[in-house]
């Protein structure tokens, strides 16, 4: 037998020999001490086995406390630092306006929702004539005819037929005076029986600043115009010609269908670039300015830099829930920078970022490297160990602005974050 195979001799206890006599009875005894003694030396080792996994796992936990904890430092920035506000916003392309026609007639045709109407191009046709649209501030309220007539509906007639590429001569500017001719009655009255006699006088006009003149120049271009837009070649554009709006225009929806009067609601419509609204409290809304910066999360998580190009003047209530409470809301417009970042979106809803307070040209470093001091207050410690007492101001998105002596832009602290 090889000894070396078996099991340590000290585990092992020696079996003294049995008598012959009770060879044939005591097997099963000796079998039975024989497992006992197996059981033990089991017992002995499964203690030991415990013993060695405890002081292991204790020599683990007592070694963290040996290893120093990692950190890194970091330098102290100047630059500006903002609180900001998320609002719910609406992308789309704004509020709808309804247009009303003001000249008589039948609509005989009118855009299909979605279109796009530019400077010069159709809106709609009355009695099969098209009625045009024109950029400007104010509607044609008056037919413009009349060698020299004067005003700035006569100006929004010249700038737009300019634009399309009319040429219209010369213009008269701010102060020069041109003179009208204008039939009057006489002073006198004549007998009954006897045709009142007219004379034909003359007045001069002073051109104001934004004012048009319906110079000879000008009366050509209309006519040239009206000749190629189909229109009747008169030289004079009666109100309802043309349509007066602010830019160009998509097609939101159809007030009327072909048949209806022209001289009432038409069709609606709104700008065509996308835009984002915005509805505020009254509180909110006054923090809120012109032209300010904000940030855009659109719906697949992406953010895209803004700016808020108008905010509203009137507070209008809105129902919040459904819960019947009226909340005074104002409406503020917003606009991204890269119209191709939501190219593929025609509505959806997004988050907007407002600033609502901007400290400017401050010290600022990572909340990570503010240390609580025991008598109250905060320190950063400096790259070589040293601790520098601070005053703290805002915190923002991760940062805090701060001020300490020797503290300048480019100081390293050290930070956990």
């Amino acid at each position: 037998m090889d000894v070396k195979s078996e099991a340590p001799t000290e585990l092992i206890p020696v079996v003294p020999p049995v008598p012959d006599e009770v060879e044939v009875a005591q097997p099963p005894r000796r079998r039975g001490r024989r497992t006992l003694v197996v059981l033990a030396v089991a017992v002995v080792l499964a203690v030991a086995a415990v013993g060695v996994w405890r002081w292991r796992a204790a020599a683990s936990a007592r070694q963290p406390a040996d290893t120093p904890i990692a950190v890194q430092t970091v330098a102290v920035a100047r630059q500006d630092i903002s609180t900001s506000e998320s609002m719910t916003g609406k992308l789309g392309y704004g509020s709808a306006r309804t247009l009303t026609g003001s000249g008589e007639g039948t609509v005989t045709w009118l855009p299909r929702p979605g279109s796009r109407i530019t400077r010069g191009k159709q809106l709609l046709r009355v009695d099969d004539q098209p009625v045009s649209l024109f950029y400007g501030t104010i509607p044609l309220f008056r037919t413009m005819a009349g060698r020299n007539l004067v005003g700035r509906d006569v100006r929004i007639l010249a700038n737009n037929l300019e634009a399309l590429g009319y040429s219209i001569g010369y213009q008269p500017g701010p102060g020069q005076r041109v003179e009208q001719s204008a039939s009057a009655a006489p002073a006198k009255k004549e007998p009954a029986k006897q045709e009142p006699a007219k004379s034909t006088t003359k007045k001069w006009v002073t051109v104001r600043r934004g004012d048009g003149v319906l110079t000879a120049e000008l009366i050509a271009a209309v006519k040239r115009w009206q000749g190629d837009a189909g229109l009747p070649v008169t030289g004079s554009i009666a109100v309802g010609d043309v349509m007066v709006l602010s830019g160009a225009v998509r097609v939101d929806s159809l007030a009327v269908q072909p048949g209806a009067p022209a001289n009432g609601p038409l069709l609606a419509v709104t700008p065509t670039d996308k835009v984002i609204t915005v509805s505020a409290g009254v509180a909110e809304a006054t923090s809120i300015e012109r032209d300010a910066k904000v940030t855009v999360s659109l719906p697949d998580a992406k953010t895209v830099p803004g700016r808020v190009t108008s905010v509203g003047t009137a507070a209008v209530k809105s129902e919040e829930g459904g819960n019947g409470d009226a909340t005074p809301q104002v409406i503020v417009t917003v606009a991204v920078d890269d119209p191709k970042a939501i190219a593929r979106l025609d509505s959806a809803d997004v988050e907007v970022l407002f600033a609502a307070e901007t400290h400017e040209n401050v010290l600022v470093a990572p909340l990570g490297a503010l240390l609580a001091l025991s008598e109250g207050g905060y320190a950063v410690q400096l790259r070589g160990g040293g601790l520098v007492k601070v005053e703290t101001g805002m915190f923002a998105k991760g940062m805090v602005e701060i001020s300490g002596a020797g503290l300048d832009a480019g100081t390293e602290v050290v930070t956990t974050s």
